[in-house]
């Protein structure tokens, strides 16, 4: 036990409270955003003990548990769960060391599982707008490789780490290549599986305008995609280059690879409604991975719906009347 923390008996919760916060802002060094996080979780803890009518020493597992619920029925969110229960956590751990507790109680604990978040695509009207883009103050060979870049991120719904190891022609060492008589993409994916994208022929044309000036850049290196010194890209160029793109192209969000990937998919999902071909373009080994996209579609449907059909009216006022219960305090997160 730190002999500067007086016994089990002679503190109250809020003097353990400070005790923890002052051993983790000096000891432990934590920023102080950090300190004011689990400030504001203790806090709560508190309360629940008050209202509880128990100890902050006499909490069990049972006590946390019905508190977890009752955060999550009055819409805190799984992540900010997680927060609070990792403050709680934490203190408990040090009621241990200094004696005050004999167990921690909210060792077994886990806040509830967060859902997936949906992918961030854009809209058909920003994907076309940002591959159709063209940068005139660039250099002639620069915007052809970064539209030709875009077209085949958007175009083939290519990861970026199958883009970066695509090879200017095929060969036994090429990891992927295009095939622009046949009109496809032979790429390596995740799992060291190969598969076969269509090439559409926008994407077909940019590629050609591309190889015709890459060859000023060309020192021997096999990679399709290589910078003015000719050496492959690596993804993070390719990430800066494409967030730059979209911001000239006046695209609202910054865009990344996987954006348009997420695009690719669920433009083709809304259009087609296959799941099972947009599974094999995307090379997913399962179909759970690629059923995400269905929530995009329904999302899509949703929005065509509010704003065209006229009973969307009463929908849209019925579900502003909707209160749902209070969280206990805004979410720190």
């Amino acid at each position: 036990m730190d002999p500067s923390v007086p016994g089990p008996a002679a503190l109250d919760d809020a003097a353990l409270v400070a005790g923890y916060l002052e051993h983790v802002r000096v000891q432990r060094r934590l920023a102080e955003r950090t300190v004011s996080l689990y400030a504001d979780a203790l806090q709560r803890l508190c309360r629940h003990v008050k209202d509880a009518d128990v100890d902050v020493r006499r909490v069990q597992a049972a006590h946390v548990r019905q508190w977890v619920a009752r955060m999550h029925s009055r819409g805190r969110t799984p992540r900010g769960i997680a927060l609070v229960l990792s403050a709680w956590r934490g203190f408990y751990t040090w009621l241990a060391r200094q004696g005050h507790v004999d167990h921690n109680p909210v060792q077994g604990v886990r806040a509830p599982k967060a859902g997936k978040p949906l992918p961030k695509a854009l809209g058909v009207d920003d994907a076309v707008r940002l591959a159709a883009h063209s940068v005139e103050d660039d250099d002639p060979a620069l915007e052809a490789r970064d539209r030709c870049i875009t077209e085949l991120l958007y175009g083939c719904g290519l990861r970026i780490g199958e883009l970066v190891g695509l090879d200017a022609s095929p060969g036994p060492l090429a990891r992927g290549w295009i095939d622009l008589d046949g009109g496809e993409a032979h790429v390596l994916g995740k799992g060291a599986k190969r598969r076969s994208v269509p090439v559409g022929a926008a994407a077909l044309q940019a590629l050609r305008d591309w190889l015709v000036l890459r060859a000023a850049w060309q020192r021997d290196e096999p990679a399709l995609f290589i910078g003015a010194r000719g050496q492959r890209l690596t993804p993070q160029h390719i990430r800066l280059r494409l967030r730059r793109r979209s911001g000239l192209a006046g695209v609202a969000v910054p865009v990344h690879p996987h954006m348009l990937r997420h695009s690719y998919a669920s433009h083709l999902l809304q259009s087609s409604g296959d799941l099972r071909a947009v599974q094999e373009l995307l090379g997913h080994a399962s179909i759970s991975t690629t059923q995400v996209y269905t929530r995009l579609d329904f999302q899509h449907l949703a929005r065509v719906y509010d704003a065209a059909h006229p009973r969307a009216q009463a929908r849209r006022t019925s579900n502003a009347a909707a209160d749902p219960l209070p969280p206990d305090e805004p979410d720190a997160d």
